[in-house]
């Protein structure tokens, strides 16, 4: 996905598992289905509300620790790696962590790309992984100007991308979910892998900032 493509298929949630009105936009469908099912989940007994919200305060009680644990993996394990941006479902499981419903994309910045993630119509974000996300994150601004200007939102993170560095700006949605490998800085040969994991922040895996070398 590039500067000037995107996704627009979105829905997210408040902590009672509602679907969240954006901007004050109707329901999508995909959002009315989802009340709809769970509501009739809970009047037939298979789950009840207590769950959904112990669920939902669980996932909410994650930070980014978790993601910066999995970029240290990648950094020291290529194979970890290699199975990490060919099917990042499957090897974050090594972290406990089980995406489903949604699927996990990772993107790797290099010499000649920078990647930033973005969700546009709303805050679709990897909360498996990054805990809650940021209030910048969710802000029209962002999520508008990301798509449409990405260089200028980078350098107000503090984050400059040399011209010759292509960026690419990748649109989460329902079904799909970003996490940015950033690049590990130079200098950091002799670090094991709980001291590397301590270089990363959350919005290095965001994409927003680099991690300083």
């Amino acid at each position: 996905m590039n500067e000037n493509t995107h996704d627009h298929t979105h829905a997210t949630h408040t902590h009672d598992g509602k679907p969240i009105q954006n901007d004050d936009r109707p329901p999508i469908e995909a959002e009315t289905l989802e009340t709809a099912v769970r509501e009739l989940l809970i009047d037939k007994g298979v789950i009840s509300a207590e769950e959904i919200h112990r669920e939902i305060e669980m996932k909410d009680g994650k930070g980014p620790e978790l993601g910066a644990k999995i970029v240290a993996r990648a950094w020291v394990d290529e194979e970890f790696k290699t199975r990490l941006l060919t099917d990042g479902d499957s090897a974050v499981l090594d972290f406990g962590i089980d995406m489903r419903p949604t699927e996990l994309c990772v993107v790797e910045n290099t010499d000649e790309v920078h990647n930033m993630v973005v969700c546009t119509l709303c805050s679709c974000y990897p909360r498996a992984i990054l805990g809650i996300p940021p209030a910048w994150y969710k802000r029209r601004d962002y999520r508008a100007r990301a798509v449409r200007e990405p260089r200028s939102i980078l350098s107000e993170f503090g984050t400059v991308i040399p011209e010759h560095k292509q960026v690419r700006v990748h649109d989460s949605n329902a079904d799909l979910r970003y996490l940015v490998l950033p690049q590990r800085p130079a200098g950091t040969e002799n670090l094991n892998e709980e001291e590397l994991a301590e270089l990363v922040s959350r919005d290095s895996m965001i994409g927003v900032s680099d991690i300083p070398s």
